[in-house]
């Protein structure tokens, strides 16, 4: 087998990260969006978190972000209906909160074939959309 880098830290298992902290609105990340969502939350003073994770969602992150923002956007390289932020939805919803959402991702259609990078422009969830 192959030598580990002994300088790899071990992830922890449903735990959500801060990338930037803003105010009003959280972007939250999921996958390859990540690096697009932050460079957007940064520009315009948003808060962006690295999610991670689908399963287990971070319950106690977006608890706490559910506090103190006005709304959330999730964002993900996956089809919206039943995707990860359904999932950041549902969590709310059994915790009686109420907060504006917004889910980008992948419309519920054939996906026809192109980069990966076309797609994610076509469906507006690129950093330039």
């Amino acid at each position: 087998g192959a030598a580990l880098d002994s300088s790899l830290a071990t992830l922890p298992i449903g735990k959500a990260q801060l990338r930037h902290s803003g105010t009003r609105i959280a972007l939250l990340g999921f996958g390859a969006t990540v690096d697009a969502a932050e460079a957007v939350g940064r520009a315009l003073g948003l808060t962006v978190v690295n999610m991670r994770f689908v399963k287990p969602l971070d319950k106690a992150m977006l608890l706490e972000l559910a506090k103190t923002h006005d709304g959330f956007v999730t964002i993900e390289d996956n089809v919206v209906a039943g995707g990860a932020g359904s999932g950041v939805s549902e969590l709310l919803n059994a915790e009686a909160i109420t907060l504006p959402m917004l889910h980008l991702g992948l419309p519920d259609s054939f996906q026809h074939h192109a980069s990966r990078e076309d797609l994610l422009a076509e469906a507006g969830i690129d950093q330039a959309g």
